[in-house]
């Protein structure tokens, strides 16, 4: 029995890689919290743009849906600068169903993506 599992697994665990393929999008929507004041604000942005948010520069390297779904979720590379600062406080992934596996660690800004947007 343990052996059939096994074997069962190692057919369909190929088919799940080939379902998570993703494709480049041209822009994203991302979402600002300013922690102190409350605001909210949306931003949409195009690949290869950077954005001034209040304090924060926010400049969006990439942003990829599921090949077969793209309307399904959104994986955004973000780089993000707070004032001036030449180091990123932030510069990685973030994944729009999942916004705490990978978030911007900001006493001050939350920042995640929404979707990707086709323009």
């Amino acid at each position: 029995m343990m052996i059939r599992l096994l074997a069962i697994a190692l057919t369909v665990w190929p088919l799940s890689a080939t379902a998570q393929q993703a494709v480049s999008q041209p822009g994203a929507e991302l979402r600002v919290l300013d922690k102190v004041t409350g605001q909210v604000q949306d931003v949409t942005m195009q690949v290869g743009q950077a954005e001034s948010i209040d304090q924060l520069l926010i400049q969006l390297n990439d942003c990829r849906t599921p090949v077969n779904n793209p309307s399904g979720d959104a994986f955004a590379e973000l780089s993000v600068n707070y004032r001036n600062s030449e180091t990123p406080v932030f510069s990685g992934w973030m994944i729009a169903s999942a916004p705490a596996l990978h978030a911007l660690d900001h006493p001050r800004y939350d920042v995640w993506i929404m979707r990707c947007t086709d323009g």
